[in-house]
């Protein structure tokens, strides 16, 4: 695992986000978890970029909730990916990929 963890590149929350709820219907602590988990520890999503993030990927239409028993027995809002969602998913990660070779040519220059 890494020594630090790195800041999230600024427009790629919500994508990372969407990636993790097309993984698997999850709230919002699952979230955070999964990202981090993935990411190896590098990315640590904290509860005040979360949660508006969530609110803005459920009025944007990318994401739906529901109220549902967590695992624990106890109440929680589970984020569901829409179709509009996935769409937006797959143009996310062709724009990143489109990036992450041009910014690689210029690093390696």
């Amino acid at each position: 695992m890494p020594d630090k963890n790195t800041a999230l590149v600024q427009g790629t929350l919500d994508m990372l986000i969407l990636k993790t709820v097309a993984l698997e219907s999850m709230h919002a602590h699952g979230i955070g978890l999964r990202i981090e988990q993935i990411s190896q520890g590098v990315f640590q999503v904290n509860p005040g970029s979360l949660f508006p993030a969530l609110k803005r990927l459920e009025r944007a239409g990318w994401v739906d909730s529901e109220w549902r028993a967590t695992e624990k027995g106890r109440r929680g809002k589970y984020y569901i990916l829409t179709a509009s969602g996935r769409k937006q998913l797959k143009s996310e990660t062709r724009d990143w990929k489109t990036q992450l070779v041009a910014i690689t040519r210029i690093l390696e220059a």
